[in-house]
């Protein structure tokens, strides 16, 4: 079946944010006397919630109830990652290239960050109005890799078929709980250039 769609994650698929998230809760770590190396970062905190994440940190350093508090801070953790890639052109040309060629098919952004951090995103760069849909953390009771997320895409997009572009292993798994086919991308530079080619594979096999 042709794919009527395709859903894209937002961190490391559109954008090569993820450093900035890294970087933002070093930020508010540092003020707790807590530390998040990037390994431990790309490993279990890429594509899972926020409150995992700290959850993480906190038993790792022996201190599991200062959770909450480090949640208290997301507000702040939101504001400086929103500032910080506004700053910044965000999106590559190739991605840019690509959105209005895919005119043939329904779009969407789903994403375990909060429509605070990400609307602003797509708007300053212009490309929001390209995607039917967006689905934010906050529109889901729960996250990737529950296949929630994809799920509530493809019924407001009112499809059946859809194509997933996905850089985590959360992303991948909740995609493909929610029934539908994956491809894996590692980076946002990578991503256009494997997407043309899924696409053209896929129209072959009608």
């Amino acid at each position: 079946m042709r794919y009527e769609a395709i859903l894209f994650d937002f961190d490391g698929v559109l954008v090569d944010s993820e450093p900035v998230h890294f970087e933002c809760w070093q930020e508010i770590l540092q003020t707790f006397d807590m530390h998040l190396d990037w390994e431990t970062y790309r490993t279990h905190g890429i594509g899972v919630s926020d409150r995992d994440l700290m959850s993480m940190i906190c038993r790792e350093a022996g201190r599991p109830l200062e959770v909450e508090r480090l949640l208290a801070e997301y507000p702040r953790k939101k504001e400086l990652f929103r500032s910080r890639m506004l700053e910044r052109q965000s999106f590559s040309g190739e991605v840019l290239e690509l959105l209005p060629q895919l005119d043939a098919y329904q779009l969407a952004v789903v994403t375990s960050s909060g429509q605070s951090e990400v609307e602003p995103i797509l708007r300053h760069a212009g490309i929001h109005d390209f995607f039917h849909a967006v689905i934010y953390g906050g529109d889901v009771k729960k996250l990737k890799p529950a296949p929630d997320p994809y799920l509530l895409a493809v019924k407001k997009l009112g499809v059946r078929s859809a194509l997933v572009v996905e850089d985590s292993d959360a992303g991948e798994a909740s995609a493909r709980a929610a029934g539908l086919d994956v491809l894996r991308v590692q980076s946002p530079e990578e991503m256009p250039e494997l997407l043309r080619a899924r696409i053209a594979w896929s129209e072959t096999q009608l």
